[in-house]
């Protein structure tokens, strides 16, 4: 598909999420080979017509520059005149030519590059435009998909990238763990600010239809029996899990997920003990399914003071006067973990299949909490969730969160980076309310 059409389908997802009739346009598409009928069986396979209608259109766009033109000839054939005419605004006029009969040739498939957040600063700045996201208004804008959804030239999609069933009601199952007084010998200080978050986070995964708990202020040993009692749930009659974080952190030495979060009472669990108590080995019945962990603690003890770039680049966004840290002194930086550490971390990380973890800093560096208003990242998490779920997978909207916490400023000076380890396998659409 052009690039041009493939904009106008990202421009108006909402619209067509929202109002397009898939069952009638399956018949048209296959007739004139849009589709296969293994891929329009693949559309069928999901629950709901918005979910059928939303990868109708994702997988539209992967399809050749015939598509676009023969789609909206599908929509008018099906009495869909004022998605036609949408779509048809925004398009120049388009002829069609004639297929050649030629054989078909199947693509050649290359597997996608898988990066984690360390390998950032190696990545060339012209492989991939990105393009500030305008801040948010009171009045409706068109969705900012078009803005992040951008392809490499010469990757091939697969035809057959599906989804995860997230059709389950409830969802799933949400813990959220929201550590605000600490002990007094734990020689850590309070967290306001926290219980911000905390209630944001709630209200917004009960919005997602999951079943959300609510822990405040455990120490390392309950931290432990909370996750040990939710991997001990039958979780069959649900599609996810969610677990997040809200306290301090540190780092510590890794051969998986970095970093540490603390109980009240000053001692830490690593994160990768965190998300072994719902691996398939420890919980069978989330065997293939999504577990999701956002971690709002720091990585480490560094402040990032950011680099200079052209003004054209960033949006200047300044933190408040009560901006602080969830960092923990550690016996060293990040600028002098041992090479040990390093190689390890890389030569030991496995492959652990559907899970995520969201990190709100980049490891090694603080993670910033407005006293106020709570943290930059979940405030920012919050926010886009609210905006995008409904037409954006999870992967899509958390670059939307690394790229509107990496403008923010603290006290005119610290900047934060967040960033993830992505192993799910599919793509991910939270449920959303009509």
């Amino acid at each position: 598909m052009e690039e041009r059409h493939r904009k106008i389908l990202q421009r108006n997802r909402s619209s067509l999420v929202k109002d397009l009739d898939p069952s009638a346009l399956y018949d048209g598409l296959i007739e004139k080979g849009v589709f296969t009928q293994d891929m329009v069986d693949e559309i069928k396979s999901c629950a709901t017509r918005r979910e059928q209608a939303r990868k109708l259109v994702v997988d539209l766009e992967t399809r050749g520059s015939r598509a676009f033109p023969l789609f909206l000839q599908c929509l008018q054939e099906t009495e869909q005149h004022s998605l036609a005419e949408l779509l048809r605004n925004g398009a120049p006029a388009v002829q069609l030519q004639p297929a050649t009969p030629t054989q078909a040739v199947r693509p050649v498939l290359q597997p996608l590059p898988v990066s984690s957040p360390m390998d950032v600063d190696k990545q060339r700045k012209d492989d991939v435009p990105v393009y500030p996201m305008p801040r948010p208004s009171t009045t409706p804008t068109p969705s900012p998909e078009g803005e992040y959804r951008l392809r490499p030239q010469g990757r091939t999609r697969r035809d057959s990238i599906q989804s995860y069933k997230m059709d389950a009601s409830p969802c799933g199952h949400c813990l959220i763990i929201n550590n605000v007084e600490f002990d007094p010998q734990s020689e850590l200080s309070n967290r306001r600010g926290s219980n911000i978050d905390c209630d944001k986070l709630e209200s917004r995964f009960k919005a997602l239809n999951f079943i959300v708990d609510v822990k405040t202020n455990l120490k390392q040993r309950q931290i432990k029996h909370e996750l040990s009692a939710l991997s001990k749930k039958d979780h069959s009659q649900y599609d996810c899990c969610v677990v997040i974080m809200l306290s301090h952190g540190t780092e510590v030495s890794h051969n998986r997920f970095p970093g540490a979060v603390y109980g009240v009472d000053g001692q830490h669990v690593p994160v990768q003990y965190i998300t072994n108590y719902l691996n398939g080995q420890h919980c069978p019945s989330l065997q293939g399914k999504p577990k999701l962990f956002f971690i709002q603690a720091c990585g480490g003890g560094e402040r990032d003071t950011g680099f200079e770039v052209s003004p054209d680049e960033v949006e200047p966004s300044v933190g408040g006067a009560d901006d602080q840290t969830d960092a923990i002194p550690t016996s060293s930086s990040s600028d002098s973990l041992s090479t040990s550490d390093e190689l390890d971390a890389r030569a030991t990380l496995p492959t652990p299949s559907d899970i995520l973890v969201s990190y709100s800093t980049f490891p090694g560096y603080v993670s910033w909490r407005d006293t106020q208003s709570g943290s930059w990242y979940v405030e920012t998490l919050d926010r886009i969730l609210d905006e995008n779920a409904a037409t954006d997978d999870l992967v899509t909207m958390l670059m939307m969160v690394n790229h509107e916490v990496s403008q923010n400023s603290a006290k005119g000076l610290y900047k934060q980076m967040p960033g993830s380890f992505n192993f799910l396998r599919k793509l991910l659409y939270f449920q959303t309310q009509a």
